[in-house]
């Protein structure tokens, strides 16, 4: 008796599937768009967020030190930075050795393996972590220069030099892509909606019977439920193929620049692209279940 009812519904929606070809293509695409476009935003973020790791914690700027520095070059290094107190914070000043500056590399560069494979703990510069009390960007970048040429010292970054222009343009993309998905995700759950409501009605005379025999609401219901379910999923599915399409030409792009100029970054690994995947696949299944449960529930009367 279970099966023969799965069987039948499964059955049913399938028929449903293709007599409404036309509107459950279009409720596809756009789901497939909406989802992409979603996906699309978590990359950039996570994009964006490689660049932006080593100027965590109001960080403005990093002394590098050279791998082969001595332990009273990096001692003099550090108390040359905690003697300005007036312009360094010396409470969060944060030294990270070797492995630790490696750890850190390994997240930079998660999504550029031939860089990495350039560097070792026995090669990465060590680093300290400089959190400015000044909010006069002339005196941090003044500091910077006398500290370039303290004996031991490789470079000096300053997170001015990308931090705001990174982080405004980060906000501003992902406040317009998640604006525009969220536009088409309602879209798309309007079409499942639409395709569900019209084929319900071109049904209706076999509903009435069916009604008329004993089939509760459920019954007829479930069908046509599982017909939104799966343009959901078919849109996610191919939204997940653009996806990894997008992702892997970025990657190939990326890849032809110089090693070490920092755009590397850039970079996704494949590991959050496959768990962005799974988020889109469980949006699209939420998206065409919401889509086609109201319709279900609101047109069962035709």
């Amino acid at each position: 008796m279970i099966l023969g009812r799965i069987s039948y519904a499964f059955r049913e929606m399938w028929a449903s599937f293709k007599r409404n070809i036309t509107l459950t293509a279009a409720a596809i695409l756009t789901s497939a768009v909406s989802l992409l476009l979603v996906g699309t935003t978590f990359l950039i973020q996570r994009a964006f967020d490689n660049l932006l790791v080593q100027w965590r914690g109001d960080v403005e700027m990093i002394v590098f030190v050279r791998a082969d520095a001595t332990e009273s070059q990096v001692d003099n290094i550090e108390s040359a930075l905690k003697d300005q107190p007036t312009v360094i914070d010396g409470e969060k000043l944060k030294y990270l050795n070797q492995k630790q500056s490696f750890d850190e590399a390994k997240k930079i560069f998660a999504g550029d393996p031939n860089t990495l494979s350039l560097l070792t703990e026995e090669t990465i510069p060590s680093q300290f972590k400089v959190v400015p009390i000044t909010k006069d960007p002339e005196l941090v970048r003044s500091l910077a220069e006398q500290f370039q040429t303290l004996p031991g010292v490789e470079s000096v970054a300053l997170a001015e030099d990308q931090f705001r222009v990174i982080a405004k343009l980060s906000s501003f993309v992902r406040t317009v892509t998640i604006g525009m998905s969220l536009v088409l995700l309602a879209v798309a759950v309007g079409l499942i909606w639409n395709t569900i409501r019209t084929a319900m009605f071109a049904r209706r005379r076999e509903i009435e019977v069916m009604k008329l025999v004993g089939a509760t609401n459920w019954f007829i219901r479930v069908p046509f439920m599982l017909e939104g379910l799966l343009q959901g999923l078919i849109g996610a599915v191919v939204s997940c193929g653009g996806l990894w399409g997008l992702n892997r030409a970025w990657t190939n792009g990326v890849a032809s620049f110089k090693p070490g100029t920092g755009i590397s970054a850039l970079v996704v690994p494949s590991g959050y692209v496959s768990g962005v995947m799974v988020i889109l696949i469980a949006l699209g299944a939420i998206a065409g279940a919401v889509g086609s449960g109201i319709a279900a529930s609101r047109f069962l009367d035709v």
